[in-house]
């Protein structure tokens, strides 16, 4: 119920107790006050109702999505933060009550139009589904959580993919060698790029995580190295991890630290290893097409593998959190597994003897009478 009390100085006092819900407030007008109180009494009788707070009447989406970045306390990286600011352009107009399949449909298209593919329209999707998880779950606002989600899934029906081509892609023997006769070649190559890519192969280490490790975070008993925030979709800070330096990385380590106690290992900046390795994949004659820094990590992944490491211990090395993660890098070829094999057989100094199935079977056929 609303109670209204004129106060001495001629103002109007409104008071609504309803649910369990109290709020009051001082306006010049009684009508004020009396439209005020009407609003809450609504919205305590819908939260009476549905257990949810109704959408602010005159909040647009633009709103929403600053509110959630204010009070988001998990930092998020570049890639999110564009996306939400293009958001805020394509619909940060449109009324909260007012977003529906409909609006999120012509959002598409003009995203389709502008020349985005499925992938990053996905992408865009999945980060607005975000934000409204967050109002309905952290918030308690009665919107829709699943509009984003359920725009997403009619990407298919577009015919739009939704999920990048694996990338399968790793330099060759004589690609590497070009490269680095190259750089070795040029006086005004600054930053170490052999060693560099040489330790990338050996740690199947990520870019960034080479230019940020730490001689500090160096064991040298074990011969282990922290690599800090490395990479997780969920945890975007303090994600550190305890990496062994097998001999072909540790060898490349070694002189290193030699005359060093402290800093970084590879004092470089990231991005200007990144402009140093595609400008030599240009220059080298012939050119390499096609070759990015972070193939280095594929030929990595399937080395260990080859060298006959267990799926935990190459995780452990590349800072995957699940096989399907991890798969795409394998690059596995049959003949790999044969070679496997024959380590294998050589080690037992014998044949792999076969399951007894099997050797029952090659049994019958061995003693099957000749015709």
């Amino acid at each position: 119920m609303a109670a209204f009390s004129q106060l001495p100085s001629g103002k109007w006092r409104a008071q609504v107790r309803r649910a369990g819900l109290y709020r009051n407030a001082t306006f010049n007008t009684k009508r004020e006050a009396k439209d005020w109180a009407a609003g809450v009494e609504s919205q305590a009788k819908h939260i009476s109702a549905s257990g949810l707070i109704p959408i602010p009447q005159g909040s647009t989406v633009s709103d929403l999505i600053d509110r959630y970045t204010e009070s988001i306390k998990i930092p998020y990286g570049k890639t999110k933060a564009a996306t939400l600011n293009m958001l805020k352009r394509e619909i940060g107009t449109a009324k909260l009550v007012n977003l529906n399949s409909v609006l999120l449909r012509d959002f598409i298209d003009r995203r389709e139009k502008d020349g985005a593919g499925g992938v990053t329209i996905a992408g865009d999707l999945s980060h607005l589904s975000q934000v409204l998880k967050w109002a309905r779950h952290a918030r308690q606002l009665d919107i829709s959580e699943r509009l984003a989600l359920e725009a997403r899934a009619s990407l298919v029906h577009r015919g739009l993919k939704t999920r990048s081509n694996e990338r399968d892609r790793e330099p060759s023997d004589e690609e590497l060698s070009r490269l680095y006769s190259y750089w070795d070649s040029n006086p005004r190559q600054k930053i170490p790029m052999p060693t560099l890519c040489k330790f990338a192969i050996a740690t199947g280490m990520r870019q960034g995580e080479i230019c940020r490790l730490e001689i500090e975070d160096i064991n040298f008993e074990e011969k282990t190295i922290v690599i800090r925030d490395r990479k997780d979709p969920r945890i975007k800070q303090g994600n550190h991890q305890t990496v062994p330096l097998l001999p072909a990385a540790w060898a490349i380590l070694e002189p290193l630290i030699e005359e060093k106690v402290s800093g970084y290992l590879f004092p470089y900046d990231e991005s200007s290893v990144s402009t140093a390795f595609t400008r030599a994949c240009k220059k080298v004659a012939p050119p390499i097409f096609d070759l990015h820094f972070h193939d280095l990590r594929h030929r990595a992944t399937a080395s260990f593998f080859r060298m006959g490491l267990d799926i935990p211990r190459v995780a452990l090395m590349t800072g995957h959190k699940t096989w399907t993660m991890l798969r795409r890098y394998t690059s596995i070829k049959a003949a790999d597994v044969h070679e496997t094999v024959s380590k294998l057989s050589a080690n037992r100094g014998s044949d792999i003897i076969p399951p007894p199935g099997v050797r029952e079977l090659n049994s019958r056929s061995n003693s099957k009478p000749k015709p």
